[in-house]
């Protein structure tokens, strides 16, 4: 059955990239960025481009190319746009489809619309947490609220294992975990493809 993950974050700068590129890798799924604000030369789909070694993969075309790294409201009004959610439509595949979103789940795209509204109800959303001083809470907010949507919830664990924040989330999300990517020295595709592995039972 063909599955649609959509890959968000707690926040910003959390990992969201290389957990999209092991999903990727994992289930040799296609992939897709459908706002990308700022670094379009070396943009997320790029990196997801350097970082899988499997055939199968197809990087799908962004919905938005934007040229600031910021907001996406933000970004689209410097480059006079207003983001339209009717341009937002998932790429035709018959693979698995990895869709990584922009900042959180309350990032605003104009101004009335956030990344919670592109996610559709038969996507799985997969939460990259990562420790830091408010995460916790970060990561109780956007698990509750998808939750509360009816979202079907994972979470990826990213960085340095933090165990009383991880068992903490853990009892009090009550959602699956799918691992952890630890602080690697640096990822590239030997790395992300042993984590695809490890990833490959769970995402069954």
């Amino acid at each position: 059955m063909q599955k649609k993950i959509f890959v968000t974050g707690i926040s910003t700068e959390v990992g969201k990239t290389v957990a999209s590129a092991i999903l990727v890798e994992a289930l040799q799924a296609d992939y897709w960025k459908p706002i990308q604000a700022g670094d379009l030369e070396n943009s997320d789909s790029h990196k997801i481009e350097r970082y899988i070694s499997n055939k199968k993969t197809k990087i799908h075309k962004n919905s938005y190319a934007l040229n600031t790294p910021m907001s996406p409201h933000a970004a689209a009004e410097i480059d006079n746009l207003t983001i339209d959610l009717k341009e937002i439509t998932a790429p035709k595949t018959k693979n698995h489809l990895v869709i990584e979103g922009a900042g959180g789940i309350l990032v605003p795209l104009n101004n009335e619309h956030t990344i919670l509204d592109i996610i559709k109800p038969e996507y799985h959303v997969v939460v990259v947490s990562r420790h830091y001083l408010g995460s916790i809470n970060h990561t109780l907010l956007t698990v509750n609220l998808l939750k509360e949507k009816g979202f079907h919830v994972s979470i990826l664990f990213s960085g340095e294992e933090h165990p009383t924040t991880e068992s903490i989330i853990k009892k009090m999300t009550n959602v699956p975990v799918l691992g952890r990517i630890d602080e690697e020295p640096y990822f590239d595709q030997n790395v992300i493809r042993e984590y695809a592995e490890l990833f490959k039972e769970k995402l069954s």
